[in-house]
């Protein structure tokens, strides 16, 4: 059975259109809290990073060699690297990961 990719399309802009607009039309006046506007600003990324995460482990032959390339990649935009270097050593660390666990 194929699965429409429509169909994900347009739950996905309406799940977005609706974190944008649902505010504006159920709350008519600024938002004072701190709480709501801080969760309110980190729906989409932490909504990104949920999508994310479970491609960046699956995406390879061993999940192992993905959560290293992870762990890599974080730790190498921690230390403020450029977004290019972080892609070039992740790639790197998934190849080396699998290549030593092929050899295994």
């Amino acid at each position: 059975m194929t699965r429409n990719p429509y169909i994900y399309i347009f739950i996905m802009a309406g799940v977005s259109y609706l974190i944008r607009v649902l505010p504006l039309t159920l709350i008519p006046r600024e938002i004072k809290s701190t709480f709501l506007r801080s969760f309110l600003y980190y729906v989409p990324y932490v909504t990104l990073a949920v999508m994310t995460f479970p491609a960046i482990v699956e995406a390879t032959a061993n999940p192992v060699a993905g959560a290293l390339a992870l762990v890599v990649g974080i730790a190498l935009s921690w230390f403020g690297r450029s977004l290019f270097t972080v892609a070039v050593l992740s790639c790197v660390t998934v190849f080396a990961a699998e290549t030593i666990m092929g050899l295994l």
